[in-house]
């Protein structure tokens, strides 16, 4: 396996969050995925003694952390377990999400919307028995309604249903919203919200039964024999992608310094179509395989949001947050990352 490490430094944060992390003991729900996997490293680099629960025996992700990091081997979706991944934490980042691409969630609404819940509901009731005195709740841009103004402001984030396509997820990340705000407002607990929109990056999930976009398209474009990148839909839809390493840092700053029980998108002025993202992956893996690759629509009706853009009015002016890693980066990165761990890619999120 080649290891990446996150490019974020401690120097990179906001000074407030350096103080609010360092010696702090840190559970990361999720902390063995994606993202979690990430703001764990981020959190060691602010002097923070990261806690993560999870499932797995040996967590590929963290191999790499195996002595910095205090891993528990528990189960979230049980009462008494998350009660006991809590234990002698003072803030919970709750990154642990059950989800999955356009086709997954439309098909399994029910079974999304009741594995987030089940967890949240776990967590939210652990950091009140445990006497956590923070939590950073991880919503999602899939809490907006399909047809709500672009740029999103946040004000819109309860407006209408959640998009269809999404909506087991969606209505999942609203009512974890809705229950922190409770807990914070019946019990004190400190609450801070982040709505960060679509994620990319290494360590992403690349099962095609799975995933989202560009992990797909990546795969796709790696499996083409016939110089020929196959793309879902007719390319116009628009997306707000934002590379992993910025989500985890803004997911950590709106956790120091806007806990508040106020919505925080995390994102950037950065929309781009799927057919221009579709073009640009093409370019990027054709090169590294020395091969010409273009893009081949498939129309579709199944298509998700049509445009996604996040408005970072709010972020800007509470936070002064500025992302570090364009699009073309980031999918450099992510590329690489997949080339040389194609198998843990395709892997370790159904482990």
């Amino acid at each position: 396996m080649s290891v990446y490490r996150s490019r974020v430094r401690a120097n990179d944060f906001h000074p407030d969050t350096r103080a609010y992390f360092d010696g702090r003991r840190v559970c990361v729900t999720g902390g063995s995925g994606f993202i979690g996997s990430h703001a764990v490293e981020q959190l060691l680099q602010l002097g923070a003694r990261p806690v993560v629960p999870t499932r797995q025996e040996a967590p590929p992700f963290l191999e790499h952390l195996t002595a910095e990091v205090e891993v528990r081997r528990l189960d979230l979706s049980s009462r008494a377990e998350a009660e006991a991944a809590l234990d002698g934490t003072s803030v919970v980042l709750n990154l642990a999400a059950s989800v999955g691409g356009i086709s997954y969630n439309a098909a399994h609404p029910a079974t999304v919307f009741q594995a987030n819940m089940r967890t949240f509901l776990n967590v939210a009731d652990a950091a009140q028995r445990t006497g956590v005195a923070r939590l950073l709740v991880t919503s999602s841009a899939c809490i907006y309604p399909r047809h709500c103004a672009v740029p999103t402001p946040e004000t819109e984030g309860f407006a209408d249903w959640p998009e269809p396509t999404n909506a087991g997820y969606g209505w999942a990340k609203r009512m974890e919203e809705f229950l922190a705000a409770g807990y914070a407002a019946e019990h004190g607990l400190e609450v801070a919200i982040a709505r960060p929109y679509n994620s990319y990056g290494p360590r992403d999930n690349f099962n095609p039964e799975s995933s989202h976009v560009l992990p797909a398209l990546i795969l796709k474009a790696y499996e083409s024999n016939d110089g020929k990148l196959p793309v879902w839909g007719d390319g116009r839809q628009s997306r707000s992608f934002l590379y992993v390493d910025d989500i985890a840092r803004g997911l950590l700053e709106v956790a120091a310094r806007y806990a508040v029980t106020d919505a925080l998108n995390i994102g950037e002025d950065n929309e781009v179509t799927i057919a221009e993202t579709a073009r640009m992956i093409a370019e990027i893996v054709g090169r590294r395989r020395g091969l010409t690759i273009e893009p081949e629509f498939e129309p579709t009706d199944l298509i998700g949001q049509p445009r996604r853009n996040c408005d970072t009015t709010k972020l800007k002016r509470h936070l002064g947050f500025e992302t570090l890693v364009s699009l073309r980066d980031g999918l450099e990165a992510s590329i690489e990352w997949f080339e040389q761990n194609r198998e843990l890619a395709l892997t370790a999120h159904h482990q």
